[in-house]
């Protein structure tokens, strides 16, 4: 007879939506922030940072709806330490089922300088707004930034503080990646043994991967008492991000023989979100990345490919279907039905309406003409950015460019601006400088290049180039993208399309506007 092992429970909080979309030039549109809070939720994270509610009008609206429309998980909204930001903070999440205020400080010593406030100081206003925060909402998170640089002593007081003020979830951050695997499980245990109070709360942990620790100092945490793992989906975040949901979730799940604790979440939609979020991020995801990596689940040598047909234990410790990759990958082509495509897209996790299934099918079988085989990333970057809008200011109508080695390269491209066709030659240095000189020939702009990025999707010549384009102007960041066969046709697509993007945001900039960032995708 086998004993049965209680497994403790560990809370997903996901931060993809606030602490995620400050890595620079990762900010979503409403609609996208929308799209991954509902991914989210359905995926089972038990706890959703929308965003910053007093940052913007455009993070509150969100923050607001995501409450509104969430069905299972819990809706936090952020807020610094000041009346304020917590009133706000409320007014955005109170619609929830279950709501959530997270209010923090910097306790550190270099951060208690930026407000210039002395320990007694801060302590007090930890004390007055965590009471405030608790007088609004039952369910209150507390954090003190920079905790593990924060000293012992004053750690403790102010932990203290905070729950006897209200606080149901004390968050200790690893804000800058600084402390190692040992010393965050110790920081935990420490503290709930040391503070009065510390047992009637969960603890959480929130790592930066600066160092490159943030999942093992995560999972470290939990070792030692932390009972909320805080996280974003592909590690996104500032610097070099945040602890990564599904390694956490799969560590957990992998290794539960050594680590006895289980989450909720339901690791088969892992692959599609962690697509999703790279998609309208445009933040692709390293090969090797862990997990959801390209190459995660791939074998080449001989010695790899061998055990794999023996015996697929021999070099995996999980099934690719237990993330939500499709066993097979080569299935579609250009005498694919309607039928088919539907079927291999709800396999890739992908619930099309009608009318967003005959936009995807028509595309699909332009590119199955272009491409004898068309693979899941083909399909998934298909269906995961839209076509060019109707309502567009801009419109590439074509491109010729003649390059090689005998002089620059010269792009011919006609483009049709507010309903007016355009023609413009240019020269330059290579076929991409000279599509966008002639670009701005056509439409003259300010906007600064702040990233060109070149991926393809499959292998082969005839794969499809994702091309993301990161545009500046005026302080606005607006990124466009595009999928295409020929590169020089994506990346002009990719650039029109973040013009487009920044040219909306022109016009609705006002008092109060979130400037930060708006994103769109293309397909064709």
């Amino acid at each position: 007879m086998t004993d049965t092992v209680t497994k403790d429970r560990v809370l997903i909080f996901d931060t993809t939506l606030r602490d995620g979309e400050q890595s620079p030039g990762a900010t979503m549109t409403h609609e996208e922030k929308l799209e991954i809070a509902g991914l989210l939720d359905e995926m089972g994270v038990d706890i959703i940072e929308a965003g910053f509610p007093i940052a913007s009008e455009g993070d509150f609206r969100a923050v607001s709806e995501i409450a509104k429309q969430a069905r299972g998980s819990t809706i936090c909204g952020l807020a610094r330490a000041n009346l304020a930001d917590i009133d706000r903070c409320w007014e955005a999440v109170r619609h929830a089922r279950s709501p959530r205020i997270h209010t923090f400080i910097g306790t550190s010593p270099l951060h208690r300088a930026i407000p210039n406030l002395d320990m007694d100081q801060m302590a007090e206003r930890i004390h007055e707004t965590v009471t405030h925060a608790r007088n609004l909402c039952d369910n209150v998170q507390w954090s003190p930034m920079d905790a593990t640089r924060t000293e012992w002593d004053y750690l403790c007081r102010v932990v203290e503080i905070a729950i006897k003020a209200g606080a149901t979830t004390i968050n200790i951050p690893d804000t800058v990646g600084y402390t190692a695997p040992r010393e965050s499980a110790d920081l935990i245990r420490r503290l709930i043994a040391a503070v009065p109070g510390a047992d009637e709360v969960v603890f959480a942990t929130h790592c930066h991967n600066d160092l490159g620790m943030a999942t093992a100092n995560a999972l470290a945490a939990v070792e030692g008492g932390a009972r909320q793992i805080e996280c974003t989906i592909n590690g996104l975040g500032e610097r070099a991000g945040n602890t990564a949901l599904e390694e956490v979730v799969m560590a957990l799940k992998v290794r539960g023989d050594i680590m006895p604790y289980e989450t909720g979440i339901e690791t088969k939609r892992l692959m599609h979100i962690s697509r999703r979020v790279a998609t309208v991020s445009g933040f692709p995801v390293q090969f090797n990345k862990a997990i959801v990596g390209k190459n995660a689940f791939a074998h080449e040598s001989g010695i790899h490919q061998d055990g794999m047909l023996k015996n697929a234990e021999t070099f995996e410790i999980m099934r690719p279907e237990d993330v939500g990759l499709s066993e097979t990958n080569l299935v579609m082509g250009k005498h694919s039905g309607r039928a088919a495509l539907r079927a291999k897209l709800k396999d890739l996790g992908f619930e099309l309406g009608d009318n967003q299934l005959k936009d995807v099918f028509v595309r699909f079988k332009e590119l199955a003409d272009r491409k004898k085989e068309v693979y899941d990333e083909d399909l998934v970057a298909l269906v995961s950015a839209a076509p060019e809008a109707e309502a567009d200011r801009l419109q590439v109508i074509s491109l010729k460019v003649v390059c090689g080695t005998g002089g620059p390269a010269e792009a011919t491209l006609e483009m049709e601006v507010d309903g007016a066709e355009h023609i413009a030659t240019e020269e330059g240095d290579g076929p991409v400088d000279a599509t966008f000189k002639a670009v701005r020939k056509i439409f003259p702009n300010a906007a600064r290049l702040q990233l060109y990025q070149v991926q393809a999707v499959t292998a082969g010549t005839d794969a499809q180039a994702t091309v993301s384009v990161r545009l500046e102007e005026d302080g606005m960041i607006a990124t466009g993208q595009s999928a295409n066969t020929d590169t020089v046709v994506a990346s002009a697509k990719a650039y029109v399309n973040a013009l487009n993007r920044l040219l909306v945001r022109r016009d609705k900039t006002g008092p109060g506007t979130d400037r930060r960032e708006v994103s769109y995708k293309d397909v064709s």
